[in-house]
């Protein structure tokens, strides 16, 4: 846990950021709340209360509690970020939270919402991921999905998305459905990310109890343009919220890792992982019109594509270029010289 400077001048920092922190609380969220992925695609599922299942992890007084602990605040200042954890381990489930981003320039800033075991499996560990990864004023929140097993960081899968609103603008649900074959992200009702276990992806297959983190933290090095933007303090306190917390799985005992009396086993996970064709549907809309990178078109990364990777079609192939980010304004497909001879 970082600690403030005792300067006079860092100090102020401080102080004025409590300050600004202190009138958004007062002024409230605004925006309406959109659509939630059903919450009865797994039986049992509910919003919950901050202390009914998580516990501050980092940060010191910058999460705060509101409407009795149904919101939670985290903000981060020059002097630390913060973040909160599920109490408890968890092996598959449903895990959502509406989150409401910062606005205005927000470069170098990241927000995360995710799984990961990573305190228990040092060299082993599982995460499955949504990064948000702010941005200068006027340019969008990139949102970055990944997915992690038994320590696979060397093979990230990585994918990156541009969304269809403002994420600053209001609150929006961001979900992980995980069970023991599928892993599937969503956007609000849309499902974006579907993962499937096969057995050549083995132990790359998160498969070993994990806890739930959400943090917002100071990713300068590398959020915004690979690092070439810098968080500038000027604008902190930057304050992600977030709401309709839900933490539905089958719990798991820290010690031996024995299922506990919650756990209701995996039946109803799998049921939920079953998708319609309209969710199919609404997923291939999703990434056809707004993922922006993907690991499996990285050929620079990935000479030989990873064992899940189905073979792109021709046209697929022509959206995206060989470092896999999709061609796009910014990113221009390079032209055939008119010399080049058949």
């Amino acid at each position: 846990m970082e600690s403030s400077s005792s300067s006079s001048s860092s100090s102020t920092a401080p102080a004025l950021s409590l300050l600004v922190l202190l009138l958004v609380l007062a002024l409230g969220p605004s925006g309406g709340d959109a659509r939630p992925p059903p919450l009865r695609l797994v039986r049992g599922a509910r919003h919950m209360a901050f202390d009914e299942g998580y516990t501050q992890i980092f940060g010191d007084g910058n999460l705060a509690l509101l409407r009795d602990g149904r919101r939670v605040h985290l903000s981060l200042d020059e002097s630390t970020g913060a973040g909160f954890a599920s109490q408890d381990l968890f092996l598959h489930g449903f895990f959502s939270a509406a989150i409401k981003l910062p606005a205005d320039y927000a470069a170098g800033v990241v927000v995360a919402f995710y799984l990961s075991n990573g305190d228990t499996y040092e060299k082993t560990h599982d995460e499955l991921d949504f990064e948000f990864l702010g941005n200068v004023r006027g340019r969008e929140w990139r949102v970055q999905t990944n997915v992690y097993g038994n320590g696979s960081t060397a093979a990230g899968r990585e994918e990156r998305y541009d969304l269809p609103f403002d994420p600053t603008d209001g609150f929006h649900h961001y979900s992980i459905l995980w069970t023991r074959h599928r892993i599937i992200f969503y956007v609000d009702e849309t499902p974006i990310r579907e993962v499937v276990r096969t057995a050549a992806m083995g132990a790359a297959f998160p498969s070993k109890p994990m806890t739930l983190y959400a943090t917002i933290w100071d990713g300068s090095a590398w959020a915004t343009l690979g690092g070439r933007y810098r968080v500038n303090y000027k604008y902190a306190p930057f304050v992600a919220q977030f709401g309709d917390l839900v933490l539905h799985g089958c719990g798991i005992d820290p010690v031996d890792h024995s299922a506990t009396a919650s756990c209701g086993g995996d039946a109803g996970y799998e049921e939920a992982a079953a998708m319609t064709p309209a969710q199919r549907a609404a997923m291939s809309g999703f990434r056809r019109g707004h993922m922006s990178y993907s690991y499996c078109h990285d050929r620079r990364r990935y000479p030989v594509a990873l064992s899940e990777c189905a073979l792109p079609g021709a046209a697929a192939s022509r959206l995206f270029g060989p470092d896999g980010m999709k061609y796009d304004g910014r990113h221009r497909r390079p032209r055939r010289s008119r010399d080049a001879s058949s």
